[in-house]
């Protein structure tokens, strides 16, 4: 199957692409960054979704996942909901697609986060639920993962500190995070092997959001 992912050069977007190349599919990858990726069946597209710039030449996919996002406050309303919802409203009049899959986060439920941040995530998170409706009857499935803390280079200033990688890994149930490998797992059975789960958002947070201390 042809598949479209953004934010391919790193992080979870790299780790999905990697996976659906070694399954045998053919992957775009569109990021701001250079190609971390080498294979004969991957091209990689510059593109920073937040351009109105006319965008490269891309196929009509089966599988669209948006993985592309950021941290920073001023800019993560524009890049992680209104351009993540603008570039995937270029795909969805394709008769191809078959799946849509949105990269969202526990702190889309939880909060636990900077403002802008959550509100994006949040965000996204309903906008999944408003295209799994409006895709439904054409049989496409729409869903969202929503990482906790993910062993990823947008969190090395975690992972490089004993310190504070004791106090978040403390926070969870499993006593771990999850690599991006997992991730990229969920959304390989998400999007080619599901075909009953829609507009659902579906939370790996090695149980982070459940942990608590229940007092008698």
């Amino acid at each position: 199957m042809k598949v479209i992912i953004t934010g391919s050069a790193s992080g979870i977007g790299e780790a999905c692409a990697q996976h659906f190349l070694a399954a045998g599919h053919e992957v775009w990858g569109v990021d701001v960054a250079d190609a971390s990726i080498a294979h004969p069946h991957y091209t990689h597209v510059l593109h920073d979704i937040r351009s109105d710039e006319a965008l490269p030449q891309l196929p009509e996919p089966q599988i669209l996942i948006n993985s592309a996002g950021t941290l920073e406050e001023a800019d993560a309303i524009e890049v992680n909901l209104t351009r993540t919802i603008a570039f995937t409203q270029r795909f969805t009049e394709y008769a191809t697609l078959r799946s849509v899959l949105f990269i969202a986060s526990a702190s889309a439920r939880n909060g636990a986060e900077f403002p802008m941040y959550v509100a994006s995530k949040a965000g996204i998170v309903g906008y999944m639920k408003n295209l799994a409706l409006a895709l439904a009857p054409r049989g496409v499935t729409v869903n969202a993962i929503s990482p906790g803390g993910v062993i990823t280079p947008a969190n090395q200033h975690i992972l490089e500190s004993d310190e504070l990688y004791r106090q978040v890994l403390a926070e969870t149930l499993l006593g771990k995070w999850a690599e991006a490998d997992e991730v990229a797992e969920l959304a390989y059975f998400l999007t080619v092997t599901n075909r009953s789960i829609t507009g659902e958002d579906i939370l790996m947070d090695n149980g982070e959001m459940l942990k608590s201390n229940f007092i008698w």
